[in-house]
């Protein structure tokens, strides 16, 4: 029989999440000058303008460079296993990855979604604490961790072959989730609210159940079947998960 996922197991991830939040320093907008504190003040929008600082490349959990590379300070960054996200229409800057490059489109202002979107991939569950102190890296940096946990779990559920033994597991990761996604949104969790929150993957054993019945239908390629299931699930887990915090956020503010 499969183990059940009780309290004292969600108080441990709690416990676990609190130990590690995410990078708590901030992230860096270096470059052109004249586009720093323009790039900057976009990225604190309506968030913790500590959460940016400007022109430095050490003690920071990203860069975000823009204009004209300066190949000794991007080194400088590189060497600290800085993430870098680079700001240009060059095919290649020094020190940044190729998927880390970020077009400028003429005309249309800074693609903050995109940054967003390249910073959360660098940083994956350590974005975390910045997504709490900047709005605009939120939705971003959840994506990716529902992406990355939904990923997971499929990985797990294709892998184990015993019915029931995955539940635990699984569960786990999507509990887990859950609470990145409300630490994501700044929100404290004590012992009673966990256990109330943790009643959002609920959804996800609905799913389970659903995939037993399909592998009592499709018997060969089950694991397909189990891990696409697991992936599914995982992520109605996650976007319940989001919509759940958008409104008690927009209900606080």
């Amino acid at each position: 029989m499969a183990r059940k996922i009780g309290p004292l197991s969600v108080l441990s991830v709690v416990r676990e999440l609190r130990r590690g939040r995410g990078d708590q320093r901030p992230i860096a907008v270096a470059g052109a000058r004249e586009l720093v504190p323009l790039l900057a003040r976009e990225l604190r929008e309506g968030g913790d303008a500590s959460a940016v600082v400007e022109s430095r490349v050490d003690h920071v959990a990203a860069l975000v460079w823009i204009g004209p590379p300066d190949e000794e300070a991007l080194r400088t960054a590189a060497r600290a296993n800085i993430p870098i996200v680079a700001l240009t229409n060059e095919e290649q800057v020094p020190y940044v990855l190729a998927t880390d490059l970020v077009p400028i489109p003429a005309g249309q202002g800074f693609p903050i979604d995109a940054i967003a979107g390249a910073l959360a991939r660098r940083l994956g569950e350590d974005g975390t604490a910045l997504a709490s102190r900047l709005p605009v890296l939120r939705a971003a940096v959840c994506e990716q961790l529902i992406r990355s946990f939904s990923r997971r779990n499929a990985l797990i559920s294709a892998a184990i072959f015993i019915p029931g033994v995955d539940m635990p597991m699984l569960t786990l990761n999507q509990i887990r989730l859950v609470l990145r996604i409300a630490l994501a949104y700044g929100q404290e969790m004590d012992s009673q609210r966990s256990v109330e929150i943790a009643g959002v993957v609920g959804v996800g054993f609905g799913l389970r159940a659903l995939a037993r019945t399909l592998l009592d239908l499709v018997p060969i390629a089950g694991w397909i079947v189990k891990g696409g299931v697991a992936y599914t699930g995982t992520r109605a887990v996650g976007q319940a998960a989001v919509r759940y915090f958008e409104e008690r956020t927009a209900a606080r503010d």
